[in-house]
């Protein structure tokens, strides 16, 4: 898939565990796995502005296309 989720980088860079993320974000560890590994079919806006918020980012750090 060309859509790219950066979202364990992020993690990585505030030193911070999915776990703590999730908890963040009131969704289950789960459910932000989902998001992590790029299966889920989208997510809305008003999450991604919450992993932002969380991670202290912009959305261009939590997704990414590239071209393939």
């Amino acid at each position: 898939m060309a859509i790219v989720v950066n979202i364990d980088v992020m993690l990585a860079k505030r030193k911070m565990q999915s776990k703590e993320l999730a908890e963040i974000l009131n969704i289950t560890p789960a459910n932000l796995s989902i998001l992590k590994t790029g299966k889920a079919k989208g997510f809305r806006f008003d999450t991604l502005e919450a992993i932002c918020k969380a991670l202290d980012c912009q959305p261009g750090d939590i997704i990414e296309y590239i071209k393939e």
